[in-house]
């Protein structure tokens, strides 16, 4: 039986890049071994203590892995450039399980009893959303990495993202579709218990048509689902030129294999819920020649990307994904907002995090508008050989 709210671990961050990479990989204790009132280790009056709620078990356990890796660089380097004043810092995680209810969960226990001064996540909208009301509601700054959905930051002033939004995803996605690829009729394919999925399939089929384009037909699944070859068959036989699929990995995997195996051969577009290794292992090839839309390219040679990527592999093995790139993006403009307040108290660190502006992120330059979304950049690749191919970037 899984108990909610397993605490990972209390990551010290003071340790070097050198020593985590012959570490093992820390791994989600069992139910038996960690119960979920278990009180962790005190904090010295010396470290500042951050949250950090992510999947690190379930569906999307992919995207709360990579979300902890780049977290856990970023609190890295900023110790051994000497902390935020004066002090080192150490995040508290806690899984989600990619639930909604265990994200508040974990919000209001770093909240009352590890009196965070900031927390970070979730990957998924519909936790994020959920976490936002618990964040607003205690008066400690949230920053989310990859939550797309409008509604996230509408939940109070406490809450801010690093990522570009929906609207502005649906919309590159749309016009690349429409424009790029010469589209006329594309179906859609959407995961109803997702806000992620619901947001972004309502906003290209709303560009799409306004581009001139026609969306023939639109099916749903309930993340869970295993079999969609129902939903595909029907839109096999409207014939369009595409099926845009804005869910995650763990469906859009199969979803590619179940359209080939009933004969539905027209690319699959989407997101950035696309992003993660597991997507090729799932989907094979059956991805081939599919386009989604993301946060950032490995190919840019920008040298701040670069230097990124060259410690992330000397760490942890692996190329970072966008989730390990915006969490790092997100660690970092928390920090430099630490250290620019005044104190950390609530509304110190809010308005400092507010006032992001033109922050050189590794997944783009960042500036929070007056809704605490970022205004930034979003590239399309393609699915070729087995890998994401950069095709172009599309600015706001």
């Amino acid at each position: 039986m899984r108990r909610p709210l397993m605490l990972l671990a209390t990551l010290a961050l003071a340790v070097v890049a050198c020593e985590k990479k012959n570490a093992p990989a820390p791994t989600a204790p069992s139910p038996e071994g960690q119960a979920a009132g278990a009180s962790p280790a005190p904090v010295d009056s010396d470290t500042i203590l951050l949250g950090e709620v992510g999947s690190l078990t379930g569906s999307e356990a992919t995207f709360g892995v990579s979300a902890r890796n780049g977290i856990e660089l970023a609190l890295n380097e900023a110790n051994e450039a000497g902390g935020v004043k004066g002090k080192k810092l150490q995040v508290r995680v806690y899984d989600s399980q990619g639930r909604p209810e265990e994200g508040a969960q974990a919000v209001t226990r770093l909240i009352t009893q590890d009196k965070v001064v900031a927390i970070i996540g979730e990957a998924a909208s519909s936790v994020s959303m959920a976490m936002a009301e618990k964040a607003q509601a205690g008066k400690v700054p949230m920053v989310t990495h990859t939550s797309t959905s409008p509604e996230v930051t509408k939940k109070g002033d406490y809450i801010f993202r690093v990522c570009f939004i929906d609207p502005f995803q649906g919309l590159v996605m749309a016009k690349f579709a429409r424009e790029n690829l010469a589209l006329s009729r594309v179906a859609v394919l959407r995961d109803n218990k997702s806000a992620f999925s619901m947001g972004l399939a309502d906003v290209f089929t709303a560009k799409f048509k306004e581009f001139g384009g026609e969306v023939p037909g639109d099916e749903s699944y309930s993340k869970g689902d295993t079999d969609f070859r129902a939903q595909l068959t029907a839109l096999k036989r409207l014939k369009p030129d595409a099926v845009f699929v804005p869910g995650y990995y763990t469906d859009v995997g199969i979803i590619a294999r179940q359209a080939r195996e009933i004969g539905l051969k027209v690319p699959l577009l989407g997101g950035d819920g696309w992003d993660s290794d597991k997507l090729y292992e799932l989907g094979g090839s059956a991805l081939e020649g599919s386009y989604f839309s993301n946060h950032y390219s490995p190919d840019n040679p920008d040298p701040v990307l670069q230097k990124f990527l060259a410690r992330y592999k000397a760490t942890y093995g692996s190329v970072p994904d966008s989730v390990a790139a915006l969490a790092y993006d997100a660690a970092r403009v928390t920090i430099e907002a630490m250290k620019r307040a005044p104190d950390l108290s609530g509304p110190s660190l809010r308005d400092a995090i507010a006032a992001t502006k033109d922050f050189q992120g590794v997944a783009g330059r960042i500036t929070l508008d007056a809704n605490r979304d970022a205004v930034k950049e979003a590239v399309v690749l393609k699915v070729s050989g087995g890998k994401p191919e950069f095709v172009t970037t599309v600015a706001p």
